[in-house]
């Protein structure tokens, strides 16, 4: 029903059923599909939706740590900071170019950024209280990304599925980067694995909520799957996480703050704890800790930048009309 939702909704393609069989067939086939290829209008929409929101995240998510770069504890850290940053919004940029292969600009996609009709990962409305939390961010959310974005890079869609290579290539890297740097404070003083343990506990369930809701309340998963936009559902990624990072803590002597927390060895597999789905939509509608004010932080740096915008468009204008003026 949702994908009959989907298809043709806005009357701007004729969608008959040997159109769509064709096209499932190529999807079947493992063929990349590529900008100018004939695609259903439901499969170009679900794919803007889903590279914005992930475009958006990425650059959003450079809010959190650039705020710790001037206040990391050593030069190495404040490098490695940096250039993880710098990772992030390149992420975003490859992003943005490949939704732009679907029609759509990047000032709608900011548009709709901004005035809250597009979303982004509910993770990072939440504050970064302390260094520990940059370690846990790399450890947890990077991971969480990685156990989501591998899979991306065999989307059906090309565009998606090569950017993908290059990203998660470098989410690698920001993970043992955050990775270490829980392991230090762990090992380190008293005080500092009490730094680690708390943000662990702050960490940990938004973490998993990153996943969203669960298969039977997700309304994108069955037609995603089935276009092979996406390869795996919300529950077996977040379990997939969930398996692999519940040792990592153990290694690290911390503790996951979840008592509900056990394996089943029938399933092979942890078993975990209710999540606070409340809190979730109430943090997806706009309502987290800090979603004003990265909002805010994102429209002053999108007026900030207009003259950049127009200075470069009126450059390029100038060097297409030599271009002319002389051939």
């Amino acid at each position: 029903m949702y994908s009959q939702g989907l298809i043709g909704a806005d009357n701007r393609t004729e969608e008959t059923p040997e159109f769509l069989a064709r096209f499932q067939k190529r999807i079947d086939a493992e063929e990349k599909i590529e900008p100018k290829d004939e695609m259903p209008e439901g499969y170009r929409r679900t794919l803007v939706r889903q590279i914005g929101q992930h475009a958006h995240s990425e650059i959003v998510g450079m809010l959190p740590e650039g705020n710790w770069i001037t206040r990391a504890p050593s030069l190495r850290r404040k490098a490695a900071l940096l250039a993880k940053v710098q990772d992030e919004g390149g992420h975003g940029l490859y992003l943005y170019s490949a939704a732009e292969t679907l029609g759509v600009s990047r000032e709608e996609m900011t548009e709709e950024l901004l005035s809250g009709k597009a979303k982004y990962s509910s993770i990072f409305n939440y504050p970064t209280l302390s260094w520990a939390d940059m370690g846990t961010i790399g450890w947890l959310v990077d991971g969480a990304a990685i156990m989501n974005q591998i899979p991306l890079c065999r989307c059906s869609f090309g565009p998606y599925a090569r950017a993908m290579i290059r990203v998660c290539k470098e989410e690698s890297f920001h993970q043992r980067q955050g990775y270490e740097i829980v392991m230090t404070l762990a090992q380190g003083t008293p005080e500092q694995k009490v730094m680690a343990q708390d943000s662990l506990n702050r960490w940990w369930w938004p973490s998993l909520m990153m996943f969203g809701p669960h298969d039977a309340d997700s309304q994108h998963s069955d037609q995603s799957m089935a276009w092979k936009i996406k390869r795996f559902t919300n529950d077996e990624l977040r379990q997939k996480f969930i398996d692999a990072t519940v040792p990592q803590a153990e290694y690290l002597g911390l503790t996951i703050p979840d008592p509900d927390l056990t394996w089943n060895e029938e399933k092979g597999g942890y078993d975990h704890g209710p999540i606070d789905w409340d809190e979730f939509w109430r943090v997806v509608k706009g309502h987290g800790p800090m979603a004003k004010d990265r909002i805010k932080a994102r429209k002053k740096a999108w007026d900030d930048g207009a003259w950049v915008r127009e200075a470069a468009l009126a450059h390029a204008e100038k060097r297409r009309a030599r271009k002319i003026a002389a051939e």
